[in-house]
């Protein structure tokens, strides 16, 4: 779906706030409430817009430790793939997971209250699957500069 200028305008207006009034985002885009509604709408079907949400800031709930792994995996089925992602996606301490291409296949955020507890889950996530991990590399993010925003 080609964007045009409105549609730009709305998106980064969403970005900033996706609980903004329809009012407030039809009077920026110079359009009544029907036509930005309808807008919305039509980039959610088109899947531009996937979701509204929030960011929550994990240090401020008490995780002072995020942490971006980077996961090798060798070795595998399509069902112990299947069993290792769905284990990652309903651990509730991993907050984000991508598969990726290139030196790893999998990148995720963990986060945790302090060093001791990212010891542990790093130590349990890795022992229940030895047979598949090749290489398991952490970086602590240390503060969030930018997050998902895009620039349109």
């Amino acid at each position: 779906m080609e964007l045009d200028n409105r549609n730009k305008l709305l998106l980064n207006l969403l970005q900033s706030n996706s609980r903004e009034s329809l009012t407030k985002l039809a009077k920026a885009l110079k359009l009544s409430l029907d036509s930005t509604h309808k807008r919305i709408k039509k980039l959610q079907e088109k899947g531009i817009i996937s979701r509204f949400g929030i960011f929550i800031d994990p240090k401020a709930l008490g995780y002072d430790l995020v942490a971006n792994v980077q996961i090798k995996l060798h070795n595998i089925s399509e069902e112990q793939l299947n069993k290792f992602i769905a284990y990652l996606q309903t651990h509730k301490n991993i907050i984000e997971l991508i598969t990726t291409l290139g030196d790893y296949d999998f990148t995720c955020v963990l986060i945790a209250k302090n060093t001791e507890e990212l010891e542990v889950l790093s130590r349990q996530i890795r022992q229940r699957f030895k047979e598949l991990i090749s290489d398991w590399k952490s970086v602590i993010n240390l503060k969030v500069h930018k997050f998902e925003e895009y620039s349109l």
